[in-house]
């Protein structure tokens, strides 16, 4: 038996790069997949390596800033595939480089609406369907910026350390029934994502270290942050709900250590310093 059998599990941003392979694992552990993204195409092609695999996948082409089709979509896979046990929010948008008066408006807001607010709305329609379940687990990713200054990408730190908040209130207000909510980092990975920052004009101009991080081999595998989610999953990391994993975290040593970090208050968003 595998340890996802008979579960259900949601992959938002499943259609490339880390999604993909959060899909993948989830998948290999016995759970029954719905992919969600806005490319049909990306999306179309994990569901067959999934399925490639004797695994069972049911992409979903919708936009996660859309409330209704998140809605209308997430009551499709709990139709067709069963009650959802787990959600990952791995959706991401980060688009706009550099100082505020330098970002076009509208795409310094769509970073923050593609990354918080889409992680609102899926989990708006998860989260009370778990909690009436008496169970369910849901992880959102965060990356730079959650816990400290990005001077150059400040929509995508704002949102991803909103969302590293919104998991801890979100928590606090599931786990009485079970429903736990972690946050991940999954390190620096080489995506499409990166890939727009390394070359596009405005990444070259605002985010020049990003180059020399790559060429000294600080690119975490993907698998890395999917293994760790899987393992989340199946249970192993409960006694950290409502805190920040990292894709680069040694787990074993993560899970001998749980006890102090919750004693600690540690992997929180919490002010420092203060007399």
């Amino acid at each position: 038996m595998k340890p996802l059998d008979n579960t259900v599990a949601v992959v938002t941003g499943a259609g490339r790069g880390i999604g993909r392979e959060i899909a993948l694992h989830q998948a290999r552990g016995g759970a029954r997949l719905a992919l969600i993204a806005r490319s049909e195409a990306e999306i179309a092609e994990t569901a067959r390596l999934i399925e490639s695999e004797g695994g069972q996948a049911l992409p979903l082409a919708l936009d996660v800033t859309d409330g209704a089709r998140v809605e209308e979509g997430l009551a499709h896979v709990e139709e067709a595939l069963g009650p959802i046990d787990l959600l990952v929010n791995n959706h991401g948008a980060f688009r706009a480089f550099g100082p505020i008066w330098e970002c076009d408006p509208e795409t310094w807001w769509g970073d923050v609406e593609i990354n918080l607010r889409g992680t609102f709305n899926t989990c708006r329609i998860a989260a009370p369907l778990m909690r009436a379940r008496g169970g369910g687990r849901i992880v959102n990713l965060v990356g730079g910026g959650t816990g400290n200054s990005f001077p150059h990408g400040s929509g995508y730190a704002a949102s991803k350390a909103a969302i590293m908040r919104f998991t801890e209130c979100l928590n606090d207000t599931t786990r009485d029934k079970a429903v736990y909510a972690f946050a991940v980092d999954p390190g620096l990975v080489r995506t499409q994502m990166t890939e727009l920052q390394l070359n596009s004009q405005a990444g070259k101009t605002y985010l020049p270290d990003l180059p020399g991080l790559f060429a000294e081999g600080i690119n975490i595998p993907p698998d890395r942050a999917a293994a760790l989610i899987a393992e989340i999953a199946a249970g192993r990391f409960d006694p950290l709900n409502g805190r920040l994993l990292r894709g680069v975290d040694d787990r074993d040593a993560l899970a001998r250590d749980m006890e102090a970090v919750v004693a600690a208050d540690g992997r929180a968003l919490r002010f420092t310093g203060l007399g």
